[in-house]
């Protein structure tokens, strides 16, 4: 491609070595800047992204979000493209992305991509995994980053719209790195209830767990998928459980006073 699309490519990694080749080789060429923002890593990912032609800063790590927002900080093109270590933009993604930047229209300040996950050796296309959209191109200048430290969001200001073609979404090595990441998520969720009062209900844990099944792999045709899209609908009602079941035991153990206010350490001081 001769001339470069004036968007900057935004990535925040931590020890991505062996992923950055697929993620960023899916974009470096044709887009004008790439920024990786590095924590803590102890193998070579700021040299894999360098060869990438990424400009690489090093910042302390406190969550996702904020480290987003300073990644953001960085770019200096009209455009942004949020990136995971973890994506590869299709090569009919990167077509559809050449042809909106031909004529993008003025009043359509972001793009919404649908994310297709790669799980047990197969394409997910149904169920709560797709199509899993997310807003990740967007002007530079009508947009920010939001939502909670551990679950960010893109704020964009006006019209957005979907592209037709999918971000790919390699988020599992295997079933052991997905198990694994329960606990962090889980921990964060009670500390969200917690900043908001919430209380643990027997009635609401149990209703919410049978539906996130239902609707999974009923409601969303997850059953189309085979048994990954069984074991997807199943792990999400699980990873439900899990997260009221964290907020019942701490609430139990801790002896949350009548007015709310925690008695005992803090969450962010407990240990698994």
């Amino acid at each position: 491609m001769s001339e470069k699309l004036p968007v900057s490519v935004v990535m925040i990694a931590h020890n991505e070595a062996e992923r950055l080749p697929h993620s960023l080789g899916s974009v470096a060429g044709w887009v004008s800047e790439i920024i990786v923002v590095i924590n803590d890593c102890v193998d070579d990912t700021a040299a894999v992204a360098a060869r990438y032609g990424a400009t690489v800063s090093e910042h302390p790590f406190e969550n996702f979000r904020d480290q987003k927002r300073y990644a953001l900080k960085l770019a200096r093109q009209p455009w942004v493209l949020i990136l995971d270590a973890d994506e590869v933009v299709s090569p009919k993604l990167r077509m559809e992305m050449v042809s909106f930047f031909k004529h993008p229209p003025p009043e359509v300040n972001g793009v919404w991509f649908a994310r297709r996950l790669w799980f047990m050796g197969r394409w997910i296309r149904h169920g709560d995994s797709y199509p899993d959209r997310v807003l990740r191109l967007f002007r530079r200048a009508e947009a920010c980053i939001g939502g909670v430290p551990e679950h960010d969001k893109t704020l964009v200001r006006g019209r957005t719209l979907r592209f037709r073609h999918d971000l790919l979404h390699y988020s599992f090595d295997s079933i052991a790195d997905q198990v694994n990441k329960i606990s962090f998520f889980a921990e964060h969720f009670v500390q969200r209830s917690l900043e908001k009062n919430k209380r643990f209900s027997w009635l609401e844990t149990s209703l919410r767990v049978w539906w996130r099944f239902f609707r999974a792999y009923f409601l969303r045709g997850g059953f189309l998928d085979g048994f990954p899209g069984f074991y997807l609908a199943y792990f999400t009602s699980f990873y439900t459980l899990i997260r009221y079941a964290r907020l019942y035991e701490y609430l139990h153990l801790n002896k949350i006073a009548g007015d709310g206010k925690i008695l005992g350490n803090d969450l962010k001081n407990s240990k698994q």
